[in-house]
């Protein structure tokens, strides 16, 4: 099919076997224009006023590739299919009882059939070989029952060009903590789950003064026994509850578990759950523990986000010249039609649970983000790895940030505020007292549309359709790679991929012109540079960032360790690293490079993204 808003053979593959809307009466899309209608027509169709107005504005920002909508927004949106918009979700707190597990596993079915990517906290669940108070039964512990959920999700979407997409968390302290670790050393075991530890304030000070670290499980689910109890905060408690400590364990040798099966096979990830909360706009209303399946959406219980992106290299005017520069204006107008897009999604989806539609719509959480991030750094002229870039990229995050914030108050002066909005306790929460005073006067006025606004997702599929421009706010991965892709019908597919700015250098400048050294590539970036892009963008980003920072195979460990205590100190909510070896394996490979023999898909690869 000839498609001219394609410029690459696996946008239009992206299309046809994601996004394309074939009616099974021979009444398919015949171009992305059509799908951009279509998509345009049904989130206006909310609108109470104008929506014809709404449809072409909507429109607008979607030409172009300029706004990326998340994929289940792209695949499902005016269908009429009973679907829903919403990428990403939390499920509920699962009670330490065989009807409540199997309970969540069918909730987690539902939501993964309509197209969900899931997280759960298995921290609720018995640690394996102790014995229940009242039934006397002894636990297998939480690391067994996340292989039912994966056993489950391999069903639920075993054919198909999509895969379904999980995260699990545990604390650090739970007793299972070291099984929950090393869960994911094989390469067959849990390839559908990322995995994260959740990560206290308490615990890193434990491990910065080497101390002792207590773990723990609330008491009134053990059976009867001695010993010291702590009081702790506990998912699905309300307070704090009394935990008995089974054992203790060295925090640094704990930490250095962690570390080292991180460097092995680039899981667990960190998740710095205590600065998570402390800046959750919704800190007088939820408790947050887990995450969406990449890590960009913290959510509590049953919580639910839409998410979107602006491709900044779309932005870029006269690139690679003196007088490159971002257009800000386009900028500011597509990121304000961007977020009442991703308002409207709210009202115009289904949802897999009616408790992840009161929670949607109890709190209108959006995520709009960024990509194209390497690839308009080049076109301006800026590597990556310097500070010139980081401020320029700060820059843009602020606009964004801010142009979204200031949106939202107008929506809500418009509509409403979202109704679990409480004024004052609003105004208190810690990453609010940072915005501009204009926008907290607004707040104070107006009240706000959205309880939060920015999320930074990793976009590896919709940056495809977009004609491979970098995705997220990673540096471009290589100027020519291989990737492997899925087909309809499950099979794979190989495409030879050029990157996108790489490829309008080659247009105006051909091939033997000397490449400028602001082309730089993720793995010829030292890894520190990564984190410190990351923790330079953190400030304007309400919900999360989902970055990898690639690790080459032979770096050292302790370098490695000093990078998380370093994204501790920066202030960011998470880490995620990736060393490629034989169990994570690779999709995307160096044009003409070695592929690891039998290497099994990674779970944090594009094709499981929730996007």
């Amino acid at each position: 099919m000839d498609d001219a808003h394609f410029a690459t053979d696996i946008g239009r593959h992206i299309w046809e076997t994601k996004y394309r809307f074939d009616r099974g009466d021979g009444r398919a899309e015949r171009s992305v224009a059509e799908s951009w209608r279509r998509l345009a027509d049904a989130l206006a169709a909310v609108e109470l006023r104008d929506a014809e107005t709404w449809a072409r504005r909507f429109h607008g920002a979607l030409e172009g590739f300029r706004f990326l909508p998340g994929g289940r927004i792209m695949a499902g949106a005016g269908t009429g299919r009973r679907v829903t918009l919403f990428n990403c979700f939390v499920m509920g707190v699962i009670e330490d009882s065989m009807p409540s597990i199997f309970e969540n596993l069918k909730e987690a079915a539902m939501t993964m059939q309509q197209g969900g990517g899931i997280g759960y906290d298995f921290s609720t669940l018995r640690p394996a070989g102790s014995v229940a108070r009242h039934s006397g039964t002894i636990a297998s512990g939480p690391v067994s029952f996340m292989r039912i959920w994966d056993t489950m999700c391999a069903t639920i979407l075993s054919t198909g060009a999509r895969r379904g997409a999980m995260m699990a968390t545990l604390r650090c302290d739970h007793p299972d903590i070291e099984r929950f670790i090393e869960a994911k050393g094989e390469s067959s075991e849990l390839r559908r789950f990322n995995v994260s530890v959740q990560v206290t304030d308490e615990f890193m000070a434990a491990v910065s003064e080497g101390g002792s670290w207590p773990l723990v499980f609330p008491a009134d689910q053990l059976g009867e026994g001695d010993g010291e109890t702590l009081m702790r905060h506990w998912p699905g408690r309300t307070g704090p509850v009394p935990c008995r400590v089974l054992r203790r364990v060295d925090a640094r040798t704990l930490w250095q578990r962690i570390m080292r099966a991180t460097y092995d096979y680039a899981e667990p990830g960190v998740l710095f759950v205590d600065r998570v909360n402390a800046t959750n706009n919704l800190w007088y209303d939820e408790h947050i523990t887990a995450t969406n399946p990449c890590g960009e959406i913290p959510l509590p219980p049953y919580g639910a986000c839409d998410l979107g992106s602006l491709n900044l290299a779309r932005f870029v005017q006269q690139p690679f010249g003196t007088r490159a520069e971002l257009d800000w204006p386009a900028l500011e107008r597509t990121a304000r039609t961007a977020v009442r897009m991703l308002d409207n999604v709210i009202d115009a989806s289904e949802f897999p649970l009616a408790a992840h539609a009161d929670r949607a719509r109890g709190t209108r959480r959006i995520g709009l983000g960024i990509t194209g991030l390497g690839d308009a750094l080049i076109m301006l002229g800026q590597h990556y790895g310097t500070q010139a870039a980081r401020e320029t990229a700060e820059r843009i995050m602020a606009f964004v940030c801010h142009t979204a914030y200031r949106t939202s108050v107008d929506l809500a002066r418009e509509k409403g505020p979202f109704p679990l909005f409480d004024r004052d306790a609003h105004l208190q929460g810690a990453f609010i007292r940072t915005l501009p005073e204009d926008i907290r006067a607004g707040i104070e006025r107006h009240g706000i549309r959205n309880s939060h606004l920015i999320a930074i997702a990793p976009t590896g599929t919709i940056s495809l359709l977009a004609d491979n421009v970098s995705s997220g706010v990673e540096p471009v991965f290589d100027l020519h790679a291989e990737r492997r892709v899925l087909n309809a019908d499950g099979s794979r597919s190989t495409y030879a991929l050029t990157d996108y700015a790489y490829r309008l250098w080659l247009e105006d400048n051909g091939e033997d012109a000397a490449l400028p050294d602001y082309f730089v590539t993720a793995l010829e970036l030292e890894p520190r540079r990564h984190l410190l892009m990351e923790a330079t963008l953190q400030p304007y980003v309400d919900n999360a960032i989902s970055k990898t920072i690639n690790v080459p195979a032979d770096y050292d460990f302790e370098d490695f360790r000093a990078l998380y205590a370093e994204a501790y100190r920066l202030g960011l909510k998470g880490c995620t690293t990736f060393r490629q070896n034989a169990v994570t394996g690779s999709v995307l490979t160096p044009l003409g490079g070695a592929r690891p023999a039998e290497a099994p898909i990674h779970c944090c690869t594009p094709e499981r993204e929730a996007d």
